[in-house]
């Protein structure tokens, strides 16, 4: 495989192409082994991923001690953690203030066996708690040496330019994908302005765009079977253009996910997308895409697939949306 090129995430260097760890711990139901896990994030550094993905939200605590267990090949990677949201006594709970982000990455720091994380997310933005006494808890963590960097996820413009304000941002995370294009509103432009790195999570839109989801048959545990967009009369409808945009890969002679990641990587040079998968082969399928270019005609295409009005139905159920800063596209408030 070509070796994986490199992109600038605030102060790191990290390949084009990193890796979600969530999947392997949390959200889609029944979990890999922790032989299987263990196999694929070894695979990935392997192949020349330089960049990891994990939260205190992931399996309540669990994705980050299945991570520790690759801390004995840490000088390959940057390692990226996230607080702000967490499971307590089995409910998802957002906290967002100075004394509950200490307290989780002082957890994280332990589950993850070490005494520093290298980029550091508020994971969500808690509406009851002013953005700049969150940064301010995050920036005195960089101070006393516990982490490297801080970054936002799920944030609109705004919100950046007020953290911005108070300490330097050196990433912003939020759902990007050629199906899912909120952060184009205005966080694109803001980060590219401020010099802030993107990382885009769910860069093949859970599963759609790499045709993981053809039904609304989830098993159990797997948080689609909530989100509206997957859930029907919505999920048949996105269907359609999912398909169109099945037949452009294979005119291509790519798979879904490769062009989706290559549409990705084409989109700024500042954007770095973190696929995650339980599958090896999924993996160095993804990677591949790195090495793809795409033409005018294809982005146009592409454009044309996913119109608006191509997809129907909120990314997230009510409680969930709730929590997401990131600006709606014009006419999302009525899917």
């Amino acid at each position: 495989m070509t070796p994986l090129p490199g992109r600038r995430i605030g102060p790191f260097t990290v390949s084009a192409v990193g890796l979600g760890c969530m999947n392997l711990s949390h959200a889609y139901g029944v979990q890999p082994s922790e032989a299987e896990a263990l196999a694929l994030v070894n695979r990935a550094l392997d192949l020349g991923v330089t960049f990891l993905d994990t939260a205190a939200l992931y399996g309540g605590g669990a994705n980050e001690r299945l991570v520790a267990k690759v801390m004995h090949r840490r000088a390959e990677f940057v390692l990226a953690s996230k607080c702000g949201l967490a499971i307590e006594n089995g409910k998802r709970v957002l906290d967002g203030s100075p004394a509950a982000i200490g307290r989780t990455l002082d957890a994280a720091l332990e589950r993850l066996g070490t005494d520093h994380i290298d980029l550091y997310y508020l994971h969500r933005l808690d509406h009851r708690v002013p953005i700049e006494e969150s940064i301010g808890a995050l920036a005195r963590a960089r101070e006393a040496g516990k982490i490297g960097a801080i970054g936002l996820s799920e944030v609109s413009a705004v919100t950046i330019e007020r953290a911005h304000a108070v300490h330097p941002v050196a990433a912003v995370q939020t759902e990007y994908s050629p199906m899912v294009r909120n952060a184009e509103v205005a966080v694109i432009d803001a980060c590219r302005r401020l010099g802030i790195g993107f990382v885009a999570f769910s860069p093949l839109a859970r599963g759609l765009l790499a045709g993981a989801v053809r039904d609304a048959d989830y098993v159990a545990g797997d948080i689609r079977s909530a989100m509206p967009r997957f859930m029907e009369p919505n999920l048949g409808y996105n269907l359609r253009a999912v398909a169109a945009f099945d037949v452009l890969a294979k005119e291509l002679g790519i798979t879904p996910a490769q062009l989706s990641l290559a549409w990705l990587l084409a989109r700024g040079e500042h954007i770095v997308p973190i696929p995650g998968t339980r599958s090896i082969a999924h993996l160095e399928e993804d990677l591949a895409a790195a090495s793809f270019s795409l033409d005018g005609a294809t982005i146009e295409r592409i454009a044309e697939i996913f119109a608006p009005g191509a997809v129907r139905g909120a990314r997230y159920p009510a409680a969930m949306q709730a929590q997401i800063d990131t600006e709606k596209l014009p006419g999302e408030e009525l899917a």
